[in-house]
């Protein structure tokens, strides 16, 4: 069983952004395998590093609609994806200098955060975007 499964709930009507919230799901539970496999300290830095990317890019697609359609809820979704990119990067950092360890608890939270973004942030957008034809 997956460490964490798409679901119906999870999706926002938005095929394109749905792929990409599927994506962000797999990237963390191949962490998670990686982390329960006992892989070592590179494979789990370039899964972090995948994982920290593809955030990047997927935040990127979010943002570009939301300014495109001058969705209201901009600014307020921009701050919110800037925290957790600054918190995966801190994360990233203190792995990568060895004062952090991978754990249940860090995996635990990076699960919670995607999962309550997407059912909470996330549907914020749903009406504006379809509203503009996405």
């Amino acid at each position: 069983m997956a460490f964490m499964e798409w679901n119906d709930s999870l999706s926002v009507r938005i095929d394109e952004i749905d792929q990409q919230h599927k994506k962000l799901i797999e990237l963390l539970n191949t962490l998670y395998d990686a982390m329960s496999e006992g892989k070592g300290r590179d494979v789990l830095a370039d899964i972090i590093k995948e994982l920290k990317d593809y955030t990047v890019y997927h935040f990127g697609t979010e943002e570009k609609y939301l300014r495109e359609f001058n969705c209201d809820v901009y600014e307020e979704h921009k701050a919110i994806h800037d925290k957790f990119v600054n918190e995966v990067l801190e994360f990233e950092k203190k792995f990568l200098e060895g004062s952090l360890i991978l754990s249940i608890e860090v995996a635990t939270f990076l699960k919670n955060w995607v999962s309550n973004h997407i059912l909470g942030d996330d549907k914020k957008y749903i009406e504006c975007f379809k509203a503009n034809g996405l």
